[in-house]
C-alpha cells in the first residue's frame, strides 16, 4: 500500500493511502456501517495490502453485504470469488470482523493476568462471568483493546473501525482512560476495605450479611474479589491505556465523521468535530450521505422547471396527442416542475449545511440517495465509487 506522507490529503484515496488507522464516528441511521465497509472495499481494491474492517456497532449488515456467513472476533477474509462476482479485481485482500465483547475480555485477561493463579480466578469469577459485557465502559475499552492489539500485530495495512453512535463514540475515546480513573477511585477502595483488613470486616459484617441476603448468597464477596483480583493488573491497564491514547493521537491515525444533512444528525457531527478539535485528534474527512443530487441546483436545470411550473398548458400544447390529453399533460408537467422546485430549495439548504460542516475536514465526500439497499459487496463499491470520486 502506498503511502503519501506529506502535505493534506485532497481526496479519500490519499487520506486512506496516507493513514494505518481510520476511525468512523457519527449517529445512529447515517450509514456508518456501511460507509465504513465501502471505505474498506475501495482501499482493498485500489490501494492494495491487507484492509481490515473492525465493527464495534453489533449490526450485522457488514456480514451479509460482504459475502459472509459469519465472523467475529477472529477476522475473516472476503473471498476473492465474492469479488469476482461484484465485478472486482482488488490490489489487495479485505477482511472483516465483528468485536466479541466475552472472547476479548477472556483473551485480555489470558494476556495481563500476572499469573495462572490469578487468571484461572478471574475467568471463575460468577461477577466476572455475568457482567463483562455491562461492565464499567467495558465495551467501549475492549474494543480500544483489541483495535490496539490488531493495529500493534503489524499484519494489516490498513485498519478501519465502525464504532457505536456519536455519543458512545466519545465512550470509545474516552474508555481507556475512565477504565484506569476506576480502578483507582475512592468507591473502589471503600468497597474493597472491608476485604482487605479483618478489623473492618467485623465491624461491617452485619451490614454485608443483610446485603447478601437481599442480592445473594455471596454476592459482595464476589464484587470485592473480583475487583481486587483485577488490581492486579492495574499497572498492565494502564500502561496500555496509555499506548492506545499515543496511537489515536499520531497523524497515522484519521477520524471519518459521517452524517446525513438532517438536522439531528448534522448537530451530532458538529459536535463530534468539535470534541475531535478539543482532543486534538485528527479529523481527515466528513462523509455526507443521502444529498441531494448536484442537478437540482443546476441554472439550466432549474430554468426549465420554472418553465414547467409557470407554462405548463403552453408547453403541454407542444406534446403529440398519443401522450395524453391536454391537460392531463399540462397538470403532470406542472406537478413535475413544482416538485423539482421544491426539492431545490431542500438542495440549497443542504449546500449551506455543507458548507458550514465541511470547514473543518480536510476532504468532505458526498454519497447520493440510492435506488435500493446496500446488501452485496456490489452495492458497497457503488457507494465507495462515489466516496471515492
Amino acid at each position: 500500500m502506498s503511502a503519501r506522507r506529506g502535505g493534506e490529503a485532497a481526496t479519500l484515496d490519499q487520506l486512506l493511502a496516507a493513514k494505518e488507522i481510520v476511525v468512523t464516528c457519527g449517529s445512529g441511521g447515517v450509514g456508518k456501517t456501511t460507509t465504513a465497509a465501502a471505505l474498506g472495499t475501495m482501499a482493498a481494491v485500489h490501494l492494495g495490502g491487507k484492509v481490515l474492517v473492525l465493527t464495534v456497532d453489533p449490526a450485522r449488515r457488514l456480514a451479509s453485504a460482504m459475502g459472509l456467513e459469519r465472523f467475529g472476533n477472529v477476522e475473516v477474509q472476503v473471498s476473492p470469488e465474492t469479488f469476482a462476482a461484484a465485478g472486482l479485481e482488488p490490489r489487495g485482500e479485505l477482511w472483516a470482523a465483528m468485536l466479541d465483547t466475552k472472547q476479548s475480555w477472556d483473551d485480555l485477561i489470558r494476556r495481563h493476568a500476572p499469573d495462572a493463579k490469578t487468571r484461572d480466578a478471574i475467568l471463575a469469577n460468577p461477577l466476572y462471568q455475568n457482567v463483562t459485557g455491562k461492565f464499567v465502559q467495558s465495551h467501549d475499552y475492549i474494543a480500544m483493546e483489541r483495535l490496539y492489539e490488531l493495529h500493534t500485530s503489524g499484519v494489516y495495512d490498513l485498519i478501519i473501525v465502525d464504532t457505536p453512535p456519536t455519543r458512545n463514540a466519545l465512550d470509545f475515546l474516552q474508555a481507556p482512560e475512565r477504565m484506569a480513573e476506576f480502578f483507582s477511585s475512592r468507591l473502589l477502595r471503600w468497597l474493597l476495605a472491608p476485604y482487605r483488613s479483618r478489623f473492618v470486616n467485623a465491624a461491617s459484617r452485619p451490614f454485608y450479611q443483610v446485603a447478601d441476603r437481599i442480592l445473594g448468597s455471596a454476592f459482595l464477596q464476589d464484587i470485592a474479589e473480583f475487583f481486587i483480583l483485577f488490581q492486579s493488573m492495574y499497572d498492565g491497564f494502564v500502561q496500555r491505556a496509555r499506548a492506545v491514547e499515543r496511537v489515536l493521537e499520531e497523524r497515522r491515525t484519521t477520524f471519518v465523521v459521517v452524517s446525513t444533512l438532517e438536522a439531528s444528525p448534522a448537530h451530532e457531527a458538529d459536535f463530534f468535530i468539535r470534541a475531535l478539535a478539543e482532543r486534538r485528534l485528527h479529523l481527515g474527512a466528513l462523509v455526507l450521505n443521502k444529498v441531494l443530487p448536484a442537478y437540482l441546483l443546476d441554472p439550466d436545470a432549474t430554468r426549465s422547471a420554472t418553465r414547467l411550473s409557470a407554462d405548463a398548458s403552453a408547453v403541454a400544447a407542444t406534446v403529440p396527442a398519443a401522450v395524453g390529453e391536454e391537460a392531463m399533460v399540462a397538470r403532470v408537467l406542472k406537478e413535475v416542475g413544482d416538485s423539482f422546485l421544491h426539492f431545490q430549495v431542500a438542495a440549497k439548504r443542504e449546500a449551506t449545511q455543507r458548507a458550514e460542516l465541511g470547514s473543518a475536514p480536510e476532504v468532505v465526500a458526498s454519497v447520493p440517495y440510492f435506488d435500493t439497499d446496500i446488501f452485496d459487496l456490489a452495492g458497497l463499491a457503488r457507494v465507495g465509487e462515489q466516496l471515492w470520486r
